[in-house]
């Protein structure tokens, strides 16, 4: 198992209230393959550097998740097919211990 961090940036026009339980929602293959998902941190609205698909703004949020890199493929699969869904970045941070 390895830790992921995902960044998605939701269409603005999707109602706030429902971007959690959407995100839950496909989330569930991270904890049906045996997974965790550590943290849910939705940034709210925000300004886009530049546009993409028209719009100049867009919904961030963070998703801290454990899973094998298979799933990890699966569930960024999953999100770049949902028409809500703007962009994903998933990548494995770096470990902060000091040597």
């Amino acid at each position: 198992m390895r830790a992921y961090e995902l960044m998605v940036l939701i269409d603005p026009e999707v109602d706030e209230r429902t971007v959690e339980p959407t995100l839950n929602k496909f989330l569930e293959v991270v904890t049906n393959e045996g997974g965790s998902v550590d943290k849910i941190d939705i940034w709210g609205r925000r300004r886009l550097s530049y546009d993409i698909k028209k719009k100049s703004e867009a919904i961030y949020a963070v998703v801290n998740f454990t899973a094998e890199p298979a799933t990890s493929t699966e569930l960024d699969r999953l999100l770049t097919l949902n028409e809500a869904i703007l962009r994903t970045k998933i990548i494995r941070p770096e470990d902060q211990r000091i040597a």
